[in-house]
């Protein structure tokens, strides 16, 4: 869907620069993206903006947003998320929560029970598996991590083609990052379970079949969590569903929507 028209703006929140990607009409749709970052096009988004209003942050200290030297948990960002729904005066949005972005997304429904039409998660961090453990990048390159994120390496190499220098320079910040913020526990918060029987969203849960970074395991304490859960997995995919697999999730998301 190459005709999709997107737009670039810089938003001002908590003192720091945050880079914001929109396109599409409709409802509201919040989309935060994986540890690693994200493309700035994906077939996956502009799926989602033939029906929906998206809006795509770079998270603070991702990408083209500067990063908040008091920055310490994933809760900061979603505070920083639901500042800039503010700002832009979006009203009522739905969340769609991208690995990472899964827990920032599952943090702002927790903390707002009432305030989103709907939230979808993908392969999410944040809750600790019951079974296996999140991947740890640290002991891995920040080259071997976001391949692991796929089941097909066809699939990695179409999306990031000979790796950049320019690339691997981001995938490193990126993971500074997440030490910086999602370090001791590693990549889950001790409370956040605990806190999503709040939600009263209609919530989505999806896995692909062959997730490596994040065991299975805890999307089903995630869709045992939130009430109500409808709970999907993808075939033939890794964490990076939206990037290996986008046209399956985006029928399985904008149906869910649609309801």
């Amino acid at each position: 869907m190459t005709d999709v028209a997107w737009t670039t703006s810089t938003h001002r929140i908590a003192g720091a620069a945050m880079h914001l990607m929109r396109a599409g009409a409709g409802t509201p749709l919040l989309v935060l993206h994986h540890d690693i970052g994200t493309p700035d096009r994906l077939p996956f988004y502009d799926a989602l903006a033939a029906r929906h209003d998206v809006l795509i942050p770079h998270l603070p200290g991702w990408g083209r947003s500067e990063r908040p030297g008091w920055m310490r948990h994933p809760r900061d960002l979603a505070a920083m998320a639901q500042w800039l729904l503010a700002e832009l005066g979006t009203g009522q949005a739905a969340l769609l929560g991208l690995g990472f972005g899964g827990w920032i997304a599952a943090e702002m429904a927790s903390q707002a029970p009432r305030d989103f039409r709907a939230l979808a998660l993908v392969g999410a961090m944040g809750i600790k598996p019951p079974e296996g453990d999140i991947l740890d990048q640290a002991i891995v390159s920040y080259l071997v991590y976001p391949q692991a994120g796929f089941h097909n390496p066809e699939a990695f190499r179409a999306v990031y083609g000979e790796v950049s220098t320019d690339q691997l320079e981001a995938w490193d910040i990126a993971r500074e990052m997440c030490f910086r913020i999602a370090w001791k526990p590693y990549m889950y918060s001790q409370t956040l379970p605990h806190l999503l029987g709040g939600v009263r969203a209609p919530a989505l849960v999806v896995w692909g079949e062959d997730d490596r970074i994040v065991p299975i395991s805890a999307g089903h304490a995630y869709a045992k969590a939130l009430p109500g859960a409808r709970f999907a997995t993808v075939p033939a995919c890794g964490h990076f569903a939206d990037m290996e697999q986008p046209e399956a999730l985006a029928r399985l998301v904008l149906d869910f929507l649609a309801i």
